[in-house]
């Protein structure tokens, strides 16, 4: 009877634990405001991760993105149609898009949706840097990426033919147009009206099961990106990476013609290794620094050989082309932008071919300190030289030895310095003796 008693406590209180799991249940949402990256690719993965975790009803994803990287595309798509929780896609604000990967990304949803006055498409694969290829090797980019699109909404039950028209044709659709081809599940005009739109109205996940939700009323929880996130995310712009790139270049060239300042030297190596961090996620062309390296070189020339300009101006045209070219992006959204790099190179050049004339310059210089200063100085001879006697030079006694006999006043020139010994020349000016008189 005891043992009953047990059993049912125990049952009951597993049901209060099932129940109060389920009330609690909640909705979790993201918001991918950018290029489709790395760092996109980490955000949304977590996001469904912490969704299983949380036995969430479902993942909400609000996207506006012109589109990105095809291999962040695909490990994303991957994801999502492996989460145990559904994923809903929403396009949003209006004048937003879920262009070229966004598209991919939105037919791989369970829940596929659109606010008014936005737009998606134009999925069609894009030559890396914008070069030429060869038809079979275009061939078989842009087959690679309809099959991706067949597998995809055809398992979601969407216009196969027209979702693959993206690919081949860079068709793009309003949500009118999306919703009528059944390429998109509803338009919405906030997540409300989605919410209540798909109130229990069943549809089919990747796996073939049929579910339902009920989210109306549901609590929302927004999954935001960490710090680290945040930060890569900001540095994931070309832009940001091309100026950082650019800054610790000057930084590590000021130490070089002032040894020992540190600072420089140590903002020059963290910029630096910064941007390089940054570069090596993204589709970088590292040939490009080579012509980046190329513009110092032809700074440096110019403060070394009276081009006038030429060299200078040559400088920024390869440190301009450098920048245009660093980042191999499908999308010109993750490229360095023609303003960026003419505002980094133009100045950048300037400044640098000023400090290597002027360090040039004073290198150039004869020296007019310590004893090397002394060399092509006139002095008096304080004694005799015969040849060996005393010289005041620069306010000072030294010794010296005469290349011929020399009397005592008589002008001499420094010729060289061995040691504490000058050896001197007769000037052909004689001065009156000096004090103080030799003892």
């Amino acid at each position: 009877m005891k043992n009953k008693l047990i059993s049912r406590m125990l049952l009951g209180l597993m049901a209060v634990l099932i129940l109060s799991s389920v009330s609690r249940a909640e909705i979790l949402k993201i918001v991918v405001d950018d290029t489709i990256q790395p760092i996109t690719e980490e955000y949304i993965s977590r996001a469904i991760d912490e969704a299983q975790r949380r036995n969430a009803q479902a993942v909400l994803i609000e996207i506006n993105t012109p589109g990105g990287l095809v291999e962040s595309t695909r490990h994303i798509i991957e994801k999502i149609t492996n989460s145990s929780v559904p994923v809903i896609l929403y396009v949003t604000p209006s004048g937003s898009r879920a262009a070229s990967a966004g598209f991919f990304i939105l037919e791989s949803a369970d829940i596929a949706a659109m606010a008014p006055g936005t737009n998606t498409g134009a999925a069609h694969p894009v030559i890396l840097g914008g070069g030429k290829v060869d038809d079979v090797m275009k061939e078989k980019m842009e087959n690679d990426a309809a099959a991706l699109m067949r597998s995809v909404a055809a398992r979601r039950g969407r216009n196969v033919e027209v979702a693959e028209s993206t690919v081949r044709q860079s068709k793009s659709f309003t949500e009118q147009e999306a919703l009528s081809q059944h390429l998109i599940d509803y338009v919405a005009s906030s997540q409300e009206d989605l919410f209540r739109q798909l109130e229990s109205k069943p549809f089919k996940r990747f796996n073939g099961k049929e579910v339902a939700l009920k989210l109306s009323g549901q609590p929302i929880a927004l999954f935001g990106m960490t710090l680290k996130e945040r930060i890569l995310g900001y540095l994931m712009d070309p832009n940001i990476s091309f100026i950082l790139l650019t800054i610790g270049a000057l930084a590590l060239y000021a130490e070089f013609n002032h040894p020992g300042a540190v600072v420089p030297g140590t903002v020059g190596i963290v910029f630096i290794l910064i941007a390089v961090f940054a570069l090596n996620l993204l589709p970088t062309r590292f040939a490009a620094l080579v012509l980046i390296l190329g513009a110092f070189a032809l700074f440096a020339a110019e403060a070394k050989f009276a081009s006038h300009g030429v060299l200078t101006i040559g400088g920024i045209v390869l440190i301009t082309l450098g920048g245009l070219l660093l980042v191999d992006s499908p999308i010109p959204e993750m490229r360095v932008h023609l303003l960026t790099a003419l505002a980094v190179s133009i100045p950048l050049g300037l400044i640098t071919a000023f400090l290597m004339s002027i360090a040039l310059k004073a290198r150039r210089n004869k020296m007019v300190s310590g004893a090397q200063g002394l060399v092509g100085e006139t002095g008096i001879a304080q004694t005799a030289l015969s040849p060996r006697g005393k010289v005041f030079v620069h306010g000072e006694l030294w010794d010296a030895i005469s290349s011929s006999e020399l009397s005592a006043g008589q002008s001499v020139v420094v010729r060289r310095i061995d040691g504490l010994l000058l050896q001197v020349d007769p000037a052909s000016v004689t001065r009156p003796t000096p004090v103080p008189a030799v003892p």
